[in-house]
């Protein structure tokens, strides 16, 4: 992890990246559970997908919803400057083409600190160079696969064969183009293999110490 910078009344952002089935969501999920809306505000990438009819189609037919395109990036690198200047931001959940959910809308309300999610947030280079600590989260490959096949199935309602094509031809492919190269430059990876139990911990505590330092600014 670098050095923390000297205490300032502006918000601190946090990117956290890593290939699809990593974890990454969980991660971010238990360490926003820690803290209250007013200490961490989230901005997941997640919610920023181009409309189905948007996405690019291979030479099979079928459409690519892991590249960096694939994203409204525009709005995504817009909303993330207007949580930084103080205002909230509303967007619509992305429900991944499942019919059986109903998108609610999602308002994210600024915080001192800021957290970034997503597979392209260290590849969009205006986002990456508003991050102030960058986390990778690395998992070995046969475990993303796992975990992918059990989340698109169960929670996005993809057929198997869907998953594994698109996990051969779009994923993995993307994953080593424009994110693994990013691992090097993160000032922090966390192997998530087993668990992430301890590094959660240390992030958290990094965490509370700049929320400590942003309190005693706004003394």
């Amino acid at each position: 992890m670098s050095d923390a910078p000297p205490p300032s009344s502006h918000p601190f952002v946090i990117g956290i990246s890593g290939g699809s089935g990593s974890g990454k969501t969980t991660f971010v999920k238990r360490l926003c559970e820690q803290f209250a809306p007013d200490e961490v505000c989230l901005l997941s990438q997640d919610n920023y997908y181009l409309p189905r009819d948007q996405q690019h189609t291979d030479d099979r037919g079928e459409r690519n919803f892991d590249l960096p395109k694939s994203f409204d990036k525009k709005a995504f690198r817009r909303d993330l400057d207007r949580l930084r200047r103080g205002e909230t931001v509303e967007r619509e959940e992305y429900t991944y083409n499942n019919p059986l959910v109903t998108p609610g809308l999602i308002v994210v309300r600024p915080a001192p600190i800021i957290v970034v999610e997503g597979l392209f947030v260290f590849h969009y280079k205006k986002v990456a160079a508003q991050l102030d600590l960058k986390i990778f989260i690395n998992t070995k490959e046969n475990l993303k696969v796992i975990r992918r096949i059990y989340r698109d199935q169960l929670e996005r309602n993809y057929p198997i064969e869907d998953v594994l094509y698109k996990y051969q031809h779009h994923v993995l492919p993307a994953y080593e183009r424009y994110i693994l190269p990013y691992r090097e430059e993160a000032d922090l990876v966390v192997n998530n293999n087993r668990h992430f139990n301890q590094a959660l911990a240390v992030v958290a505590g990094f965490i509370r110490h700049r929320l400590a330092q942003h309190a005693w600014i706004g003394q």
